[in-house]
């Protein structure tokens, strides 16, 4: 290997049950260097750090087809603990703290400072007692050189996310022999001055010769830390490029470029849709959803169009669907046509006409252990008393009625099972996916939001739901938001298309603006186009 390199890995490849997620892949760094790992989700990143840092679930599926050599010596990484030795360290998304330890104790758990005692010298090692001095020595030692101004001794508990996610950073840097970190959205967290002075952080590390694996989606900040860049797409190599070579419109088209298959067959489309003809109306809309924060948005749905809602994960897309379902805690107001939404109250969106199908259908959309029946007409049956028997009174649940609305929903929608009695958690998840719809759809809804719709299914099921969403729209006219992670799937169906970064519209977009446009969009990018 050339010792140019601290870390090179060749022609990596991985797959998990049949399905490869990553194909010939490579990956350089140099000592002292911020290099970029970049692409949108699912384009492999998590799988390589993964092959790299030697985590369980690579070695728990097969394991992986290439080489990995660092430091200037093949390695194999089987486990964490390796890879620590070795001098590779990470600062994760999900902090790796313990709350009741001060900040001196978080650096040093695991590498504590002892001194012996008279019991130590008689019983062994295993009496020695904490060097407190030396370890809050090494700890100030670590905080100043990130420029974190904090004691210490204060607990981690209650702490500010920025402060723990430095502490994170200081507890690798405190290692001794580290030669790589790898930085996994350190600035997902962060306020924008917080991030800025994680930036500088990681310039001060990288110029005592340690190398930075710094994965982001946020173009701005690749723009001005990192020496050089890797682009992953669909889990392929596109390129290895010089920051100072390339450009954020650049980047954008390799993360996003590529042919764009087309899952609707093209059919005449009579709708007229009038701009001021609206659906549904968001202004200053906020939602307080763990991972989906939504912060502030105005946003405007047409009557009869198919609008789409599209962004990397845990900027909040998500989170707009199920605030406007009142879910999660919201702000601000909601309008279905015309007609205010009670988003405090839930299942008031049901009652004013919105249909709901959640991008958890196992954990939320589905009562798996019941019939498909029951899942399909429950709903209806709560929120408008559907499938109810009057009897003078009380009112019975009707067999009859439910039971021939779902053969005819099972026959419409093409739900593949043993009959309406089948329970709903032993059918495949494109089918799973199709009673969810049929629920939604048994309330006749004005407007029918669905949220990741083809998530875990195959590309058959695929193209099965994206024909009928639009069959829904094209022949009822009902107005339809979907919310994907899948670029393509959006481009297919919708008329326009919503992209959110950081909890905020970052761009209206239309189906046939270039993938650049659509990169910078996802990646939040601030710097306007070169």
């Amino acid at each position: 290997m050339s010792a140019q390199y601290v870390l090179k890995m060749d022609g990596i490849s991985k797959e998990y049950f049949g399905n490869r997620v990553l194909n010939n892949v490579s990956l350089d760094v140099r000592p002292g260097e911020i290099h970029a790992l970049m692409g949108e989700n699912g384009a492999g990143k998590s799988t390589l750090m993964n092959i790299l840092f030697g985590m369980p679930v690579i070695h728990n599926t097969g394991g992986f087809t290439g080489t990995v050599e660092f430091d200037g010596n093949p390695v194999n990484i089987t486990s964490p603990q390796q890879a620590m030795e070795l001098g590779i360290g990470m600062v994760h998304q999900e902090f790796m703290l313990i709350p009741g330890f001060t900040v001196t104790e978080n650096i040093k758990v695991g590498r504590e400072i002892t001194k012996p005692t008279i019991a130590s010298r008689i019983f062994g090692k295993s009496m020695e007692r904490l060097d407190r001095p030396a370890m809050r020595a090494d700890a100030r030692k670590a905080l100043d050189t990130i420029g974190l101004n904090i004691e210490d001794y204060v607990m981690v508990s209650g702490l500010p996310v920025g402060y723990m996610q430095f502490i994170e950073i200081a507890r690798e840097i405190d290692k001794s022999n580290i030669k790589l970190l790898i930085f996994d959205e350190p600035t997902a967290v962060l306020t924008e001055s917080e991030a800025d002075r994680l930036l500088d952080a990681m310039r001060v590390i990288a110029s005592k010769g340690i190398a930075i694996i710094f994965i982001t989606h946020r173009l701005d900040e690749v723009i001005a830390v990192t020496d050089s860049m890797t682009v992953l797409r669909d889990g392929q190599l596109v390129k290895r490029v010089e920051t100072k070579d390339t450009t954020a419109v650049s980047i954008a088209e390799m993360m996003i470029g590529r042919k764009v298959e087309k899952l609707l067959d093209e059919a005449s489309d009579n709708r007229v849709i009038k701009d001021d003809d609206l659906m549904l109306k968001l202004r200053d809309f906020h939602v307080d959803m763990p991972g989906e924060v939504v912060k502030g948005i105005d946003l405007d749905v047409r009557r009869g169009e198919i609008f789409g809602i599209g962004g990397l994960a845990g900027q909040g897309k998500l989170g707009i669907a199920n605030g406007i379902m009142g879910l999660y805690k919201t702000s601000g107001s909601v309008e279905l046509d015309g007609v205010a939404v009670d988003t405090k109250e839930l299942g008031d969106a049901l009652k004013k006409g919105i249909g709901f199908v959640s991008e958890d259908r196992r954990g939320v959309g589905l009562l798996l252990d019941e019939s498909i029946e029951s899942n399909i007409v429950f709903s209806a049956m709560q929120i408008k008393g559907d499938f109810l028997t009057n009897l003078g009174i009380t009112k019975l649940y009707s067999p009859r009625k439910g039971k021939k609305h779902t053969d005819e929903m099972i026959k419409a929608l093409d739900i593949r099972c043993t009959g309406h009695d089948q329970p709903a958690g032993a059918l495949s998840g494109g089918n799973q996916q199709k009673v969810c719809l049929a629920r939604a759809l048994t309330l006749n809804p004005k407007l029918l939001i669905v949220s990741e719709p083809t998530r875990g299914i195959d590309i058959g099921a695929k193209k099965l739901v994206i024909e009928l969403l639009a069959k829904l729209n094209r022949e009822q006219g009902m107005t339809v938001i979907m919310v994907s992670s899948e670029l393509n799937e959006l481009r297919s169906l919708c008329d326009r298309i919503a992209v959110v970064a950081e909890g905020k519209i970052a761009a209206i977009m239309k189906p046939d603006d270039s993938d650049a446009q659509f990169g910078l969009a996802m990646a939040g990018y601030k710097g306007g186009a070169e």
